[in-house]
């Protein structure tokens, strides 16, 4: 009788094993290419796109994003300590590169994209309707570290989209075609790998 047990063998390629020095700095990639939504205190609106972000704690949830001082965004956090992180999608590719090159001192990005402002529950600051999920936060902190600033921030609501709630009531992002940015390009996600502990997870064997 044939052993039914199958042995899974991780084979690890040794083709990145020569290596290149190159000079320090930011080689993090592929990262999450977001769209953040700031108001100032008139309540004038603006959008940025924003590369250095993520998560930083989950009990309270807290997010961070970096900003240049010389963004015209920048002053607008400032003055309301808040922001709105909306997350990015295949549809969305040409409005989060259109947001990250042009300025909000030159052009009303709501209006030329022909984005939609929904109004948010905890925060002052307009979320984008098209975005499949749209996180609210409110600064608790800048750090000054060089040509960034970093804003930590609580997370104190999120919203997502009801289009990709299944009846259990999971939240799939993954139809909702996330992008990431890389090395000046951006790139959609389109299979899944695994799922978290599939690694050590014991597989049961069908009986033959």
């Amino acid at each position: 009788m044939k052993d039914n047990k199958r042995k899974k063998e991780v084979i690890i390629s040794k083709k990145h094993r020569k290596k290149r020095e190159w000079k320090a700095g930011n080689m993090i990639y592929p990262i999450p290419a977001v769209m953040v939504t700031v108001a100032d205190k008139m309540g004038k609106s603006n959008i940025i796109t924003v590369a250095w972000t993520g998560t930083i704690c989950t009990n309270p949830p807290m997010a961070y994003i970096s900003v240049r001082p010389e963004r015209y965004s920048y002053h607008m956090i400032k003055e309301t300590g808040e922001f709105v992180i909306n997350l990015t999608t295949k549809e969305l590719t040409f409005a989060t590169d259109y947001c990250g090159v042009k300025s909000g001192r030159d052009v009303d990005k709501f209006q030329t994209l022909h984005l939609t402002k929904q109004k948010a529950t905890k925060v002052s600051v307009p979320l984008i309707e098209e975005s499949p999920v749209n996180i609210e936060c409110k600064v608790r902190k800048c750090i000054e570290l060089g040509s960034h600033h970093m804003f930590l921030a609580e997370v104190v609501s999120v919203h997502v989209s009801e289009t990709y709630i299944d009846e259990k009531g999971t939240f799939h992002l993954e139809k909702a075609s996330p992008i990431v940015y890389s090395h000046g390009m951006y790139f959609d996600l389109k299979q899944r790998l695994g799922t978290f502990g599939y690694s050590i997870k014991k597989r049961k064997d069908k009986k033959q």
